[in-house]
């Protein structure tokens, strides 16, 4: 629909990015390493979605990876990381991090017929735009598949709000969670919305997508974190009919569950979050350039990892200690990427890093600890130092 290229805005901004599939990348990351366990679909069930798939209007199923493939021209981070994961593609730096070990372990029982059923209907796609044009409003926002980290984001996002001197009153902090694939009448309205197709063709495709992720072992009842193993910032934009979409951060429930997984769940979901806030900081200062390449992306991804890390040590912000700090490091370093021709391209884990780590040294060695440097100082120091950051 004619409001896509403004909805696909979002990957410049995303920590780790996460998209739908062509049909030609779907042949791209066939797995040859993983466990070729099935779907595990009961006979009646493949014909009921046999029906199904028949009883939609021709080509459906062909706009739905038409979408996907737009998507991916824009920022290809996601695929990359699906075959890092499924081991078919080297890279030239190591991002072999434990985080893409851990959801490669998550995908081991994943085989052509699982890939397959996520990609035609274009399930890794529905809980990002379900969050993003939906979710316009932070109350009752519940972080973690079991509200896990609700008390902590809240109270960080609060403590970001004070900290920066932004105009950040309006901002929405939302959740995203993969489970919203067992619920029909969301499904519905996010193909209505982003893939404009009729409510008829929707609620079939929605009846088709409740019953995978009912019934399909590896898809988990929608809470495997591949659906939601993001977490983004997103400027306010119209979108009719559906209004003005506000400015919002989304916390994905994939991520969050991945970084407590290897180790830092006790710092990961702040840092995220405050690494999210750093690109609203850049939306109000205008500091995204007007031409997507892999070198502009970087560099405001490598900016709002050093504005996070600011923050998480600086005294007046979250006031981490040497240890929590170490820890805060390492989850930078274990969102690196090594996609150098992307334009999604985030930096590599040694420069994410070294920008974290910079960050970090402002805070700590500055004279007056009590002083918070504005937003514009601080980019002004950062954009000094990006040199150094990039020959990492």
């Amino acid at each position: 629909m004619k409001h896509l290229n403004r909805l696909t805005a979002l990957v410049a901004c995303s920590f780790i990015l996460l998209t739908g599939c062509s049909k030609e990348t779907e042949n791209a990351i066939r797995p040859s390493t993983v466990t070729q366990q099935s779907a595990q679909l009961s006979a009646s069930t493949r014909d009921k979605i046999n029906q199904l798939r028949a009883a939609l209007p021709a080509g459906v199923e062909a706009k739905l990876k038409e979408r996907s493939a737009l998507l991916l021209q824009t920022d290809q981070q996601y695929r990359d990381k699906v075959r890092n994961v499924l081991a078919l593609e080297p890279t030239p730096c190591d991002s072999n991090t434990p985080s893409n070990q851990w959801l490669d372990q998550q995908l081991a029982d994943w085989n052509n017929e699982v890939i397959g059923y996520a990609l035609d209907f274009a399930m890794l796609d529905l809980p990002t735009y379900d969050a993003l044009i939906f979710e316009n409003s932070s109350q009752n926002q519940t972080f973690g598949a079991n509200g896990e980290y609700s008390q902590r984001l809240t109270k960080t996002f609060k403590d970001l709000q004070r900290f920066w001197n932004i105009q950040s009153a309006d901002i929405v902090l939302a959740a995203m969670h993969g489970n919203m694939l067992t619920n029909r009448d969301r499904i519905v309205r996010t193909y209505v919305a982003v893939y404009g197709v009729s409510p008829a063709t929707a609620g079939t495709l929605a009846d088709i997508v409740t019953m995978l992720a009912a019934e399909v072992p590896q898809f988990r009842a929608g809470n495997h974190p591949i659906f939601t193993f993001n977490a983004f910032a997103q400027q306010g934009f119209s979108f009719p009919p559906y209004g003005t979409i506000p400015d919002k951060i989304i916390m994905g429930d994939g991520i969050l569950n991945a970084f407590t997984a290897i180790g830092y769940g006790d710092v990961a979901p702040q840092a995220i979050l405050a690494h999210e806030f750093g690109h609203q900081i850049q939306f109000q200062l205008n500091l995204f350039e007007t031409t997507q390449s892999p070198e502009a992306t970087r560099r405001t991804e490598l900016m709002a990892d050093a504005y996070s890390a600011y923050y998480l040590s600086h005294a007046r912000g979250a006031a981490m200690q040497w240890k929590r700090v170490q820890q805060f490091l390492g989850v930078f370093f274990n969102i690196g990427d090594c996609s150098f021709t992307s334009d999604g391209h985030h930096g590599t884990p040694t420069q994410r890093l070294a920008a974290a780590q910079w960050g970090y040294n402002v805070a700590n060695n500055a004279q007056k600890q009590g002083h918070i440097l504005s937003s514009q100082e601080f980019t002004r120091l950062f954009e000094a130092q990006l040199p150094v950051f990039v020959k990492k």
